[in-house]
């Protein structure tokens, strides 16, 4: 039976105190919900906090890494895939999760975004920014989800799981 994969994408860097409460938080729902995470897998930002999350509640998570060699991992990533792709790299982050939080914004995390919509994904934003729920709303319409809080996305999980468009 296929294990249901949940991507969270955010901005490592530039991620906000609120940005890595809440990828702590998604990780630990997500592993208490007996689902996998799936990240950039990055030792920094809203990666590494989603990862330690889930470790935190004995979750599985695998980190899609950009570069040909695991440096700069997260140590709660128990599955590497190392692609040495870059920022290409996105695409499999969106393309290989049954749905995709997007925890923050920045500029990878818009792409990544945007390469859902392109795919016919459906996201769920957790963020404060009115201009980047806006801007992702008028783009994507139905397939935008805005929520305020973790537990607000792991509904929002649920329902789009159980009723795939």
């Amino acid at each position: 039976m296929k294990k249901i994969i949940i991507g969270i994408m955010g901005p490592g860097d530039s991620a906000t105190s609120t940005d890595l409460e809440n990828a702590y938080q998604l990780g630990q729902l997500i592993a208490e919900a007996g689902w996998i995470l799936l990240t950039g897998g990055r030792n920094i930002g809203v990666m590494d906090a989603a990862n330690q999350g889930a470790k935190s509640a004995n979750g599985l998570t695998i980190g899609i890494l950009p570069g040909n060699d695991t440096r700069g991992i997260s140590e709660a990533v128990d599955i590497a895939i190392v692609t040495d792709m870059g920022n290409a790299r996105n695409n499999i982050n969106i393309l290989s999760s049954d749905v995709i939080i997007a925890c923050g914004m920045g500029a990878g995390t818009a792409s990544e975004i945007a390469l859902a919509l392109k795919a016919h994904k459906q996201v769920i934003l957790l963020n404060d920014s009115a201009e980047s729920q806006l801007f992702f709303k008028n783009l994507g319409k139905i397939n935008i989800f805005v929520v305020h809080n973790a537990v607000e996305a792991m509904n929002q999980a649920r329902e789009i799981l159980a009723n795939p468009r």
